[in-house]
């Protein structure tokens, strides 16, 4: 935790200073001081910023000593930057990071699925920070030891900077791309999926006439093309773990939804998260288990269905994950 508070302590002022000096917000001051401790010396243009101020962002830059500091320490330190740039920019819903607890559920679901494969190739088509991404690739790498490697996609330029710092000074394995993950996704075949998926509609109605998932009138939530986009980038038989509302199957398109997924996936687990971690009932989440048609996959025996206790409650929780773990052993992973 010392690790992680140095790190941000050094992000955060550097960040303020640049802030001051280039009057921008401070996400883009956040970014161009990440940029800065990658280079190892601070960028200026047009004058900018002053030298006095590039003295005192290099001396906050000679105290960091990457190469000493865990990936995990690097990552949560970033998190906490875009936690400060969250709040100091008031950025959007959709933009917000998967909180820690929840990304490592999502990987602590995932490793028995995928333990038995040497090379694994993770996707995240909605890849924001690269928070929840490095996160369960972190939990994977320490899991399996097993060489793990990273594809993100986003169509946010100011996002996509902060993954690009996240990554480098992670050392993960991660290729960034710039694009709608609603696109053409060439070459793209991952053994998993993960993601926190952007809620509401997908503007561009003619771009998604090929979609199964789309609606019929009107524009098409983009948490159903995503889904289906993203199961259709997974090889045969591979799994995608998914942070979707929890209302997804009651709402007006989940009929078209389950269309898709009655051709495409079978949905093997729906697990909502603790009430007490919402706000507002409407913004409650679940964790959603699909695995694509194809290969070894099979409908498990049952479905897990079920609702999280309260993370703040470890004997419930733990018992709670105990079911979950002998649930994937016994059903879904029996031959």
């Amino acid at each position: 935790m010392k690790e992680t508070e140095a790190l941000f302590n050094v992000l955060d002022q550097s960040a303020q200073l640049l802030r001051s000096a280039l009057d921008t917000s401070y996400v883009d001051a956040f970014i161009e001081s990440g940029d800065n401790l990658i280079a190892g010396n601070v960028q200026v243009e047009d004058g900018k910023p002053a030298r006095q101020t590039v003295e005192q962002l290099q001396a906050l830059y000679d105290d960091v000593h990457l190469d000493q500091l865990a990936t995990e320490s690097i990552r949560q330190a970033i998190q906490l930057g875009m936690l400060k740039a969250i709040k100091e920019d008031e950025i959007q819903g959709n933009h917000q990071l998967t909180p820690d607890t929840i990304g490592m559920v999502m990987g602590y679901l995932v490793i028995r699925l995928v333990e038995h494969q040497q090379k694994l190739v993770v996707l995240d088509p909605a890849v924001g920070t690269a928070n929840l991404l490095t996160t369960i690739m972190n939990q994977l790498s320490d899991a399996t030891h097993h060489e793990i490697s990273g594809i993100g996609i986003d169509n946010d330029d100011s996002m996509l900077a902060v993954a690009d710092i996240n990554v480098t000074l992670q050392h993960a394995p991660v290729e960034l791309r710039h694009q709608d993950a609603l696109g053409d996704l060439l070459g793209t075949s991952a053994d998993l999926v993960v993601s926190d998926l952007p809620i509401g509609y997908y503007p561009l109605d003619q771009k998604v006439t090929n979609f199964k998932t789309r609606a019929k009138e009107g524009h098409s939530y983009v948490h159903h093309l995503l889904l289906e986009q993203a199961m259709q980038s997974v090889k045969p038989g591979g799994f995608g773990i998914f942070l979707v509302p929890s209302q997804l199957f009651q709402s007006a398109e989940a009929k078209t939804l389950l269309g898709w997924l009655q051709d495409s996936a079978y949905l093997q687990a729906f697990l909502n998260l603790p009430k007490d971690l919402f706000a507002a009932n409407e913004s409650e989440k679940a964790v959603l288990l699909l695995q694509r048609h194809g290969g070894d996959a099979k409908q498990a025996g049952k479905v897990m269905l079920g609702e999280f206790p309260s993370f703040k409650d470890q004997d419930a929780f733990s018992k709670f994950m105990a079911e979950i773990v002998d649930w994937e052993l016994n059903d879904l992973l029996a031959k």
